[in-house]
């Protein structure tokens, strides 16, 4: 998408359009108040990133470079083996607490899902990586994959009952059904 270096100018402007992205949402977010947050003009937001829904492209790219590394930085400081995999429970809920517009992955696929959006590929790609995150968790702890697949629905739906059905302890009671899933897995 971007060929040349970021500059400070686009710098802002995809901080800017990523903090107002998540929090308010992809369509209620014009392109006139990002470049006004972000002090450049309309004009240097489509010079330096073409459209809008490269900039939403970028902002979900940046996301999921930021949630991997932490969900790996988090991960490795864990040795191997059921405890790992519980503690990618705890990851998610540390995640959470500081971003508690839930899932930026889920809620942009709700605004642009099901279109030929640059974004839509990104989204795909988490899911995807999340999903076999799990799975090699589960392999690094000597189950089966498949056990990997059933702990990454857990955590996608406690993200979901969490932000969307306001249960605050959706994500303690996905790592305690994680845990009786280990428990008869082992």
């Amino acid at each position: 998408m971007l060929s040349r270096p970021m500059t400070p100018a686009g710098e802002r402007l995809l901080a800017t359009a990523s903090e107002l992205f998540y929090h308010r949402g992809i369509h209620a977010v014009g392109v006139d108040l990002i470049a006004e947050r972000a002090g450049t003009t309309k004009k240097t937001l489509y010079d330096r990133f073409g459209s809008k829904d490269n900039l939403v492209a970028l902002y979900l790219r940046t996301r999921f470079e930021r949630w991997r590394a932490f969900v790996d930085e988090r991960l490795a400081a864990v040795e191997p083996g059921p405890g790992r995999v519980l503690a990618a429970f705890d990851v998610l809920e540390e995640w959470l607490a500081a971003n508690r517009c839930g899932c930026a992955f889920v809620n942009a696929n709700a605004e642009i899902g099901r279109t030929d959006h640059p974004g839509v590929a990104v989204i795909h790609a988490e899911k995807q990586w999340m999903r076999a995150r799990y799975e090699e968790l589960a392999r690094e702890a000597g189950l089966p994959t498949a056990l990997g697949t059933h702990l990454h629905l857990l955590h996608e739906g406690a993200i979901v009952a969490l932000t969307a059905g306001g249960q605050e302890d959706a994500v303690a009671n996905a790592r305690s059904a994680a845990g009786e899933l280990l428990a008869a897995a082992g």
